[in-house]
């Protein structure tokens, strides 16, 4: 009795062992977990050149430094959150302008300029003449050529930015479908710019650019009762290589709900099994009728659902900007050829 209590023990043991090992397995490297979030700042053009300081330690990452606006620091979180292996995000970045360096001490200063050589002029005096014609000639020196390299050019002038005010209107075309019985909140979506956004008559982005946002909240109907609803809201915009952060208002829609149609088919149908049931045998055969009358009016209704969103792709949705967005203007879209379906 005592030896199969004793293997019993040994291999709880084991089990132990191996699930603490497996979960170990699991855990990914502190620093292979930085090195992704560093990756993916710099590849935002929001967080590029910006000194943001990453800690991961087992699956806890803390951020600090300096962004511009609260959707560079709601953006950095959400790309952190996004690498794998990251369980907790700690956010400690400040909002504040960043010192910009002054330009005019990276500049390298200026050679100084060769003196010019003043002729000295002498004085004819009246002391005779030296007979030279029986000397050697002597043959002057050569001159001394400046090896000073002339001044670098001058750097090319940074690329011109535009605001595009708070307030515009954004018309985005789904790309991916969402199906409010299918989707889960959360979720990434992905559209294209259906109109071009502009300031001040000229074109800041072309319609035909990636679009990128997540569902809000999404609730799908039930059977008997409750109303389904979709809430999106765009996160950032792809020009080219760059990646813009955008805040948006969010977009939502509900579906109606048959909750009042299903009271009424139940009690409809209670009241119509309480008189059959009444007149096959009384008093009882009304109470059976009126319960097998409830349940006839229940599965009519179960074969009715209340009604679901379904947003298909090529879907046209209208957003508006609620932070002002800054770009490098372009005039080259990337779909300027792509022939366009009419609004849904």
């Amino acid at each position: 009795m005592k030896a199969r209590y004793r293997v019993s023990y040994l291999a709880v043991l084991l089990l132990l062992a191996i699930g603490v090992a497996c979960n170990q397995a699991k855990v990914r490297p502190d620093a292979q977990v930085t090195s992704d979030i560093q990756n993916k700042f710099n590849q935002d053009s929001g967080l590029q050149g910006k000194q943001l300081n990453v800690q991961a330690v087992s699956g806890v990452v803390t951020l600090d430094g300096t962004v511009d606006n609260s959707a560079e620091r709601d953006g950095a979180a959400r790309l952190a959150a996004s690498v794998a292996g990251v369980k907790t995000v700690v956010n400690n970045l400040q909002i504040g302008q960043q010192p910009t360096p002054d330009q005019s001490a990276a500049a390298p200063p200026e050679p100084p300029k060769p003196t010019p050589r003043v002729k000295k002029h002498r004085h004819v005096s009246e002391q005779p003449v030296e007979d030279t014609s029986s000397q050697p000639a002597v043959t002057p020196a050569p001159a001394v050529a400046n090896n000073t390299p002339p001044p670098p050019p001058p750097p090319p002038p940074a690329p011109k930015k535009v605001t595009i005010p708070s307030g515009t209107t954004l018309a985005v075309r789904l790309v991916d479908a969402i199906d409010s019985e299918r989707n889960q909140a959360g979720q990434t979506f992905h559209a294209t710019l259906d109109s071009p956004l502009a300031v001040e008559g000229d074109t800041a982005i072309p319609a035909g650019y990636d679009i990128e946002g997540h569902i809000v909240d999404l609730k799908s109907a039930g059977k008997f009762a409750g109303q389904s609803l979709v809430v999106l809201q765009l996160d950032r915009i792809a020009v080219g290589d760059k990646y813009y952060n955008i805040q948006t208002d969010q977009f939502k829609k509900q579906g109606s709900s048959r909750g009042k149609n299903t009271a009424e088919k139940v009690g409809a149908g209670a009241a119509i099994g309480a008189i059959i049931g009444g007149l096959a045998g009384g008093g009882k055969g009304a109470g059976i009728g009126a319960a097998a009358g409830g349940g006839l009016g229940g599965g009519v209704q179960a074969a009715t659902k209340s009604q679901q969103i379904k947003l298909t792709s090529e879907t046209v949705l209208n957003f508006t900007l609620e932070g002002p967005l800054t770009v490098i203007p372009t005039t080259q879209g990337p779909n300027a050829g792509r022939p366009k379906l009419e609004n849904n």
